[in-house]
């Protein structure tokens, strides 16, 4: 991958984890199971964490 297509990687996995963290927010007042959620969002930051090792890698 180029670093700009890393770079736009980043910015959409960011943005998912925004979205699923808003979700868990909104499970969690109303009771809700949040371990789905949970779960995806520990994903997303293995994901994240690669793509910044990967972006370092090219400074």
């Amino acid at each position: 991958m180029t670093k700009k297509e890393l770079e736009a990687k980043l910015d959409e996995l960011k943005s998912d984890y925004v979205r699923i963290q808003s979700d868990m927010d909104k499970l969690e007042y109303v009771r809700g199971r949040v371990s789905s959620a949970e779960s995806q969002l520990i994903r997303l930051e293995g994901e994240i964490s690669e793509i910044n090792k990967k972006l370092e890698a090219y400074e």
